[in-house]
């Protein structure tokens, strides 16, 4: 069994969120973009052992505390796919204009395909691919839990945006459809800001993804 806190962090609210394996007690947080101390003192007053770092994609307000954490813990970072290597690359320039503290630059250690699986503890995710808000974005689901880390990809009521470098509005729009919708409705989402929600409920009411929009259209295209 897995447990989750979702810590906002950064002045932009970006919801870190701290997971771990309730039987192992080995846990990670999943973008941590930044107010370290914060959840350094938020990890050990649960008593979890971080044993990696996990990274949906490579925006300032989501990794870049990662290589400090990654540093103080003495783990690796996973994630994102490695499309998103120009946006780790230009963090401390990204910090600079966001007037963010200077943290430790990284690479991440592994860069994650689609397909693949992130272990933590006994607890396994699924990796999904998921470009169009940056193109290496990923998502972890954990299917036994029903619960998905989506990052930017996906929010109540919205999607991510797609007006940065390498950004593609009709790619996102497929990554949610093709590849987030098919793990079920009954999937709760984490968003990299915002309330939680389901699959389920973006499918019927989300202006952008809901299934109404594209009924005609996918109909048409079989």
């Amino acid at each position: 069994m897995i447990k989750v806190m979702i810590a906002p962090v950064t002045p932009f609210q970006q919801n870190c969120s701290i997971v771990w394996c309730q039987d192992t007690m080995e846990g990670t947080a999943v973008d941590p973009g930044g107010d370290f101390d914060m959840l350094k003192q938020a990890i050990d007053e649960q008593g979890i052992k971080i044993t990696k770092v996990l990274l949906t994609h490579g925006h300032v307000d989501h990794a870049s505390a990662a290589g400090t954490m990654a540093e103080h813990y003495g783990v690796k970072i996973e994630g994102p796919h490695r499309d998103d290597q120009f946006l780790i690359d230009g963090l401390p320039d990204s910090g600079r204009k966001y007037n963010f503290p200077v943290y430790k630059p990284f690479l991440p250690d592994r860069w994650l395909e689609h397909g693949e699986t992130v272990t933590l503890g006994k607890q396994t995710f699924d990796v999904v691919h998921c470009p169009g808000h940056t193109p290496g974005h990923v998502v972890f689901v954990h299917k036994g839990a029903k619960i998905a880390f989506v990052g930017d990809v996906l929010f109540r009521g919205s999607i991510g945006r797609t007006d940065f470098p390498r950004g593609n509005h009709d790619q996102l729009l497929n990554s949610i459809r093709k590849r987030l919708w098919p793990f079920g409705d009954d999937i709760t989402f984490v968003p990299g800001h915002g309330q939680t929600s389901t699959f389920g409920w973006e499918r019927k009411t989300n202006p952008y993804v809901a299934d109404l929009n594209f009924d005609d259209e996918e109909q048409a295209s079989t």
